[in-house]
């Protein structure tokens, strides 16, 4: 039986995941323990519905549990969150029943690797005059060409869920088998951080695939379509708030041998509780309260508490903080990331004010 979010009985998984996430530190280390133990403790079928032997948790679940997960271990976490988004896109194709029987089933026992090479459709090259990808309807088929950035998990995927522009300017969205002709994964990258991520470029080679793999389109902004978080979602910030939880526990760790560091460590945790509380409640908002916050702002949020957090920690931890393989060393590399991953321009420019020290 598939466990559900509601019984807990999932985070049996987080000690091992904690254990192991000081590993995970090159393109070599694919977390494919790490996706075994979330297999068995029925966390991949979290986003599936459950005809196709999901459990399909609420959006507070989910939020609270990518929050939890990475704590443990943000490099297993952010493979999960594009796993799941591909997964996402493939069970919103409801006029595309076919797909969903035959992808959905196999995603959730872990049977089959599914990822998401989307950003060109949303944050990444949109500044190039013509699109990063190509798509075309020629006699009952999809022809891809171009180049996918920044797809996690390339070199693993079986699927992945990917789009590009018609000639008329619309979008379309399908699920790319890896094995079609035509299909090359790049190296992954050896990033600042995440690199067992196993990121890389996938470039498309007048590809073609059966028309039954369209899962949305042809339309005008595919991505604002359906399910899947977008650019400064919910699920993005929640992986913030997780790291940001990890580092501030690293601080007031220091802060029980230091008292000098209570006046810290208690700030932050509290900005940390108030965040945690809005993100819970925007990721499901009810009827009569609505958001009370917009995603962005709470991504603006996330983005600085988690970067003061950990270099709290890395500054509260000293000369042993900054050794390589340190959790504070770590933690601030990792809290990079959210300056790049996914990253609205207003995001970023609210960064860059702080940063500036420049007033809202």
């Amino acid at each position: 039986m598939t466990r559900t979010l509601a019984t807990k009985d999932w985070e049996t998984v987080l000690p091992r995941l904690a254990a192991a996430a000081g590993d995970l530190r090159s393109t070599a280390d694919w977390p494919q323990e790490q996706f075994r133990w979330l297999s068995t403790a029925g966390v991949l079928g979290w986003v599936i519905p459950r005809e196709f032997g999901g459990s399909a948790v609420s959006a507070r679940e989910l939020t609270a549990g990518y929050d939890r997960l990475a704590t443990a271990c943000l490099v297993t976490t952010f493979v999960l969150t594009q796993r799941n988004g591909a997964c996402q896109r493939i069970a919103a194709a409801e006029e595309n029943e076919a797909i969903r029987q035959e992808l959905l089933p196999s995603l959730a026992r872990g049977e089959l690797f599914a990822t998401v090479g989307i950003s060109h459709l949303t944050t990444s090259r949109q500044h190039l005059s013509r699109p990063a990808v190509t798509i075309r309807e020629s006699a009952g088929e999809l022809v891809l060409t171009g180049e996918v950035p920044w797809v996690t998990g390339a070199p693993h995927a079986d699927f992945v869920v990917t789009g590009g522009t018609c000639g008329d300017g619309r979008q379309m969205l399908v699920a790319l088998p890896c094995e079609a002709r035509g299909v090359r994964c790049g190296p992954p990258v050896e990033l600042l951080a995440l690199s067992a991520s196993c990121t890389a470029g996938v470039t498309l080679e007048e590809v073609r695939i059966p028309a039954r793999y369209r899962l949305a389109g042809p339309v005008e902004g595919v991505m604002r379509r359906g399910a899947g978080g977008g650019t400064g979602s919910v699920a993005t910030s929640a992986l913030a708030v997780g790291l940001s939880e990890r580092a501030i526990a690293l601080l007031e760790g220091e802060a029980a041998k230091r008292p000098e560091l209570r006046d810290i460590a208690g700030p932050l945790r509290s900005e940390l509780t108030e965040l945690r509380a809005d993100l819970l409640d925007n990721a499901e908002p009810t009827a009569e309260a609505g958001r009370t916050c917009p995603p962005e702002r709470l991504r603006e949020r996330a983005n600085s508490l988690v970067l003061r957090s950990t270099q709290a920690a890395l500054a509260a931890s000293k000369g042993a903080g900054f050794v390589q393989g340190h959790p504070a060393e770590r933690a601030v590399r990792e809290a990079l990331f959210f300056l790049v991953w996914s990253c609205p321009q207003p995001v970023v420019a609210a960064a860059l004010r702080q940063f500036a020290c420049l007033a809202e």
